[in-house]
């Protein structure tokens, strides 16, 4: 386990600051301590600097998961989120979909929640909210990242 490069930190924030803008800082400096961002296996995980601590003690070939995994690494170094981070994402999130939220801009990226206000995934708006109030019902919203329910499709692929 270790700290992210600077490509590699760039390549994580720009792709949370789609979904949360400028409240990763929220994310980093919280009112419980302080959080990371560690890879592990190409592996990005967010954990608090108490938990880093202790898993510096565990040997690195036995280490599985340090702390919630927000992605991975493709082998084309490109960074894609899991959807172990939405419980992460939703409270900042600047774009819902349950009741879509005011001035949402077409390849924005935003979090998708039930009439109940359950974030259930996110992705990426196909179109703006102007667009979205002319459409049908079965018109393409949001171009699906990820959802709850890939706990259930992918249950071996998720570690």
């Amino acid at each position: 386990m270790r700290p992210l490069t600077e490509t590699e930190t760039r390549a994580v924030f720009e792709k949370l600051g789609r979904y949360i803008g400028e409240n990763i800082q929220l994310l980093v400096d919280r009112p419980d301590g302080t959080y990371c961002f560690r890879l592990h296996r190409d592996r990005v995980y967010y954990l608090s600097e108490k938990l880093l601590k202790a898993a510096a003690s565990v040997p690195r070939e036995s280490l599985v998961s340090p702390g919630t995994c927000f992605g991975r690494f493709t082998k084309t170094h490109k960074f894609r989120l899991s959807v172990t981070a939405l419980d992460y994402l939703a409270p900042y999130a600047k774009s819902g979909l349950g009741r879509i939220t005011e001035h949402t801009a077409q390849y924005q990226g935003v979090v998708v929640f039930s009439m109940a206000d359950i974030p259930l995934g996110f992705g990426v708006a196909a179109k703006s909210t102007q667009e979205c109030r002319k459409v049908d019902p079965m018109a393409i919203v949001v171009f699906h990242q990820a959802d709850v329910g890939e706990y259930v499709r992918n249950e071996e692929a998720l570690t």
